[in-house]
């Protein structure tokens, strides 16, 4: 049986571009459903077994009226077990000012940790080390982890980590669900993924968040 996950779109915070890249990874292993800044329906998480927060663009602290009508829905989820993606804008929204969904766990900008490979907010590709893989994945300005305890499964650079997992969270600072579009610079178009990234993305939620040996993993 296929799980059932609710995708959050609040364009550009939680964008288009980032929804419709979830969309087109995966689809064909879960049935989606999308909410927005409309409050949801009384029962609309009770067959939900993942929520996904996309990344975007804008400031994390737009979180409080992007989320104002389903903060406790989707609080109420978790206390009841529910699993959390967060990508990019919504890994930084796990942290203690937001969510506070973390033990001992900050989220923090990589850009201003200590010899970072890259210094400033724009679209780019990061180094990275995904499970003893090097790859280049997007990155817009995405967080890094630190404090507390947690299951590092890729890191940037200089070594901090980039995607994590600690109990029903799961955190990932770069774009796995990013399209062909994104990489039309001339300088990006060698690093487009053609969509291996997405099959990484579905591999992480199935096997470290929903946890079964039963879903495809490709």
């Amino acid at each position: 049986m296929k799980p059932t996950v609710a995708v959050f779109l609040h364009h550009p915070t939680c964008s288009s571009d980032s929804v419709n890249g979830i969309i087109a990874a995966m689809s064909g292993m879960a049935h989606l459903k999308i909410f927005t800044q409309h409050k949801v329906a009384e029962r609309f998480f009770d067959e939900v077994d993942l929520v996904v927060f996309p990344g975007g663009d804008g400031e994390a602290t737009n979180f409080r009226s992007a989320l104002k009508a389903n903060i406790t829905d989707v609080l109420g989820f978790m206390q009841r077990g529910g699993k959390y993606l967060g990508i990019c804008m919504g890994a930084y929204w796990a942290d203690a000012y937001y969510f506070n969904l973390l033990q001992r766990t900050r989220c923090v900008q990589y850009i201003k940790r200590p010899r970072t490979d890259i210094r400033s907010s724009y679209g780019t590709v990061a180094s990275i080390n995904w499970q003893g893989q090097d790859k280049c994945m997007y990155f817009y300005d995405g967080p890094t982890f630190v404090g507390g305890s947690f299951q590092t499964i890729a890191s940037y650079a200089n070594g901090d980590p980039m995607a994590v997992v600690q109990g029903s969270v799961g955190l990932i600072g770069c774009h796995l669900e990013s399209q062909q579009h994104w990489y039309t610079k001339k300088v990006m178009q060698p690093h487009w993924h053609d969509n291996a990234h997405h099959t990484l993305l579905w591999q992480f939620v199935a096997k470290h968040l929903l946890q079964t040996q039963q879903m495809p993993l490709f």
